[in-house]
């Protein structure tokens, strides 16, 4: 009884949790909860895929150089111009500029210095002018500035790409999870006999979670995201026909068929190995996390069954442990699935190793643990709602006398 109570993943009463269930039961309230979860959540998942596309260089010594440079003249510049002087030049001196202050457009015309650095400064002010006459969304590369540079340059439905390819995997992928950890928990507790314990309940629940995990990702999760991936990472206007009739991915049973055609079928399991191991260390860490703080605090509370708001907490916080360790893996994953291999040429990214390596060494260790803020937002809310959901169907199938047995 205490390895059924402690390895329950949804946090049903303790009539139904007492009786076994049918596996359909756990496929519609399953699903039923990944729906929901998906349409309240799934704006947060696009801003962390965008974040994890977008790839920071880091600064060479010239351009260090120049923005310090700049930086340290801008105030002069601006004396200058108040004074009514536009043409102004300022201190000569080895690295002194003189600055013509034009037309949007802007040139900045050096009289020392090396020919690279005028065509650089030249370039970055051209660039600039350019964002600010084309309307072009200035904002900042956190999460919200993320999503506003979306919706600014996209539209609001932007946020709600892939969405399609999320509802198409979301059933099967709930259902293999419910369905495969009570299956996977049952065969480990045939371990145990009234005499002698050789699982505890956290090794089982760690073992089944790690399990659950590793199937769903195999079956489902790998090919969805796939599809959900370059359908985020497309960089279309959806209030711009011209862009909408020429976007390459239009919906998930499209864009399967588009990557089959052009890059084989092997395609829609790229990133399969880190999606395993960031499944299974999910469901392993949320499984285990929730039922050793369901067992504090009920016996703490002394009683047999949590509150309604407690489980939701409960949930919330256990879901959010796993994407803390992880994060690296989904990074690497989401940057796998977006590579697109053409024939006869060198794939960037090769492996989770690898992959590791390069992205380290060219935008910093912290690059791995890009999109880790609207990933938290995501999934600790979204366990929250598939906890209330799963047990809200559940509850309802139960007393509608659905699967009685």
């Amino acid at each position: 009884m205490l390895i059924i109570r402690f390895a329950t993943y949804s946090t049903m009463s303790k009539d139904s949790s007492s009786k076994k269930k049918h596996p359909l039961q756990h496929f519609l309230a399953g699903g039923c909860a990944g729906l929901v979860e998906a349409s309240v959540c799934h704006p947060l998942d696009t801003i962390k895929t965008r974040m994890q596309l977008r790839k920071n260089q880091s600064p060479t010594p010239q351009q260090v150089v120049v923005k310090m440079r700049d930086s340290l003249m801008e105030p002069a510049l601006r004396i200058r111009h108040s004074l009514q002087d536009p043409m102004g030049t300022g201190p000569r001196g080895p690295g002194a500029m003189k600055n013509a202050l034009t037309e949007p457009g802007l040139r900045l015309q050096a009289t020392v210095g090396t020919s690279a650095t005028v065509v650089e400064t030249n370039m970055q002010a051209v660039a600039a002018a350019a964002a600010r006459s084309t309307g072009a969304v200035q904002a900042p590369l956190g999460p919200f500035g993320t999503a506003k540079r979306i919706v600014q340059r996209e539209g609001f439905f932007a946020l709600y790409k892939g969405l399609t390819a999320v509802y198409t995997g979301i059933i099967p992928k709930m259902a293999i999870r419910f369905v495969s950890f009570e299956q996977y928990k049952e065969i480990l507790a045939t371990f145990n006999s009234k005499d002698k314990v050789v699982l505890n309940p956290v090794v089982i629940n760690l073992t089944a979670g790690l399990a659950s995990g590793l199937t769903e990702a195999i079956l489902v999760v790998t090919p969805s995201e796939v599809c959900k991936v370059r359908m985020m990472g497309q960089y279309h206007s959806l209030m711009d026909p011209a862009q909408m009739k020429h976007r390459k991915y239009t919906n998930v049973v499209q864009t399967a068929f588009t990557i089959v055609r052009e890059e084989g079928l092997g395609a829609l399991y790229k990133g399969v190995v880190p999606t395993m191991l960031r499944q299974g260390c999910n469901q392993m860490v949320n499984f285990t996390a929730y039922n050793w703080i369901k067992k504090q605090v009920m016996e703490f509370q002394q009683t047999d069954q949590l509150q309604h708001w407690q489980s939701l907490l409960i949930g919330g916080f256990s879901g959010g442990m796993g994407p803390l360790v992880n994060n690296p893996l989904d990074v690497v994953k989401t940057r796998l699935q977006k590579q697109v291999i053409k024939p006869g040429q060198e794939p960037k990214y090769k492996g989770l190793g690898q992959s590791i390596v390069i992205i380290a060494k060219e935008e910093g260790p912290l690059a791995l643990w890009k999109g880790i803020t609207p990933r938290l937002l995501r999934i600790m809310p979204g366990q929250a709602i598939t906890f209330m959901t799963y047990e809200a169907v559940s509850k309802q199938m139960n007393r509608m006398g659905w699967f009685n047995r």
